[in-house]
């Protein structure tokens, strides 16, 4: 199974509470919403393809709280009948990495409750098709420290948030990337589609 991360992220890399003011205050964030403005319908279907060719979905914890919240158990998400990525989140099985999640209400959901990359490793040998995780940073980061994700796409926002919590830590693991698409669109948004690509070449 091939493994494809998508998030949206600012210029400076900031992945935190893109959706709403209240989404995610978390080490006192307060500049939620930032990409909602420039979120147009030319991004929506993009979006929408990429969603609509997953064959399953894996998060974290807290990501998977926020699109339950919002396209699962929320009024909201199932109220939007046709809309391709609440088709999708909906009706395909979903995937948690979560020690503490117990009891979760959003249909087609498996926790994973043990080591996620050695969980998340099963998957990928035991399945076919695309296994895909939006947001979910922490994840994220583990699993490409274990060289599990096979796809990273980036949704670029223009614009310099300031705080928040970064895609990328200032210290972690190197990673060459081979870019494979990129995409502009009219409200300045740009996607970038890579392939890590083993480690980079530094200079003498």
């Amino acid at each position: 199974m091939k493994l494809t991360t998508v998030t949206n992220i600012s210029v400076d890399g900031v992945m935190q509470g893109l959706g709403g003011a209240e989404e995610d205050r978390g080490n006192g964030f307060e500049r939620g919403g930032w990409a909602l403005p420039l979120f147009d319908g030319e991004t929506e279907t993009f979006l929408g393809r990429i969603f609509q060719r997953a064959d399953a979905f894996l998060f974290g914890r807290r990501t998977y709280e926020i699109f339950a919240g919002s396209w699962g158990t929320g009024s909201w998400g199932t109220n939007q009948g046709d809309n391709p990525i609440g088709r999708a989140l909906n009706g395909r099985p979903k995937y948690v990495a979560s020690t503490t999640l117990t009891d979760p209400r959003w249909a087609h959901t498996t926790v994973l409750d043990g080591d996620p990359s050695a969980a998340v490793g099963e998957l990928k040998a035991g399945q076919r098709g695309e296994l895909q995780m939006h947001g979910s940073g922490e994840l994220v980061r583990r699993l490409l420290d274990d060289r599990l994700i096979d796809e990273i796409v980036l949704l670029v926002y223009p614009v310099i948030v300031g705080q928040g919590t970064r895609l990328f830590p200032e210290n972690g693991p190197d990673a060459a990337l081979e870019l494979v698409d990129s995409q502009t669109f009219p409200n300045g948004i740009t996607t970038q589609t890579y392939r890590p690509h083993g480690r980079p070449e530094y200079a003498a």
